[in-house]
């Protein structure tokens, strides 16, 4: 097994309250609506089990599931930080946060993500993996953006 991650950074101006977005950004139910790959989230607390449908790539197929310790700034910022139950060993994992700040014609959205997995690959094959990761990670990021404007109500 070796491990492989993958980073994404965007940012937008969103035409919506701040306390709209922060309302979908914080609540598992819509986060699931919204977010393309994700089957459910079970939270607990500060800590959240993500289920992800089985994914194919590079003749590996995965289904992941991973706890992040969520913390919430209201209404400004969300950090996950990977944190498995203890004595729990889990392949897949994601560091990252939300920034969200009132500017004028909405909120700006900030979103910096990076995915870790561990994959019976070879590490010479990295750089293969790193850039099917990325793309997944970008398609889903613009399907995202597009299911937070239609939850919000917004034509995008």
């Amino acid at each position: 097994m070796n491990t492989f991650s993958a980073t994404n950074t965007s940012e937008a101006v969103v035409p919506a309250r701040r306390d709209a977005i922060w309302a979908l950004l914080t609540d598992p139910q819509a986060l699931t609506r919204m977010t393309p790959l994700l089957t459910r989230i079970e939270a607990d607390g500060s800590h959240w089990q993500w289920h992800l449908t089985r994914i194919a790539a590079l003749g590996v197929n995965i289904s992941p599931v991973f706890t992040e310790r969520m913390s919430f700034v209201e209404p400004s910022r969300i950090d996950y930080a990977h944190e498995p139950p203890a004595g729990k060993r889990e392949r897949t994992g994601v560091e990252g946060r939300y920034d969200l700040s009132d500017v004028e014609g909405g909120t700006k959205l900030a979103i910096s993500l990076t995915i870790h997995t561990e994959l019976p690959l070879p590490k010479a094959a990295g750089p293969a993996v790193s850039k099917v990761i990325a793309s997944t990670m970008e398609r889903t990021g613009d399907k995202f953006a597009a299911n937070l404007y239609r939850e919000l109500g917004i034509a995008s």
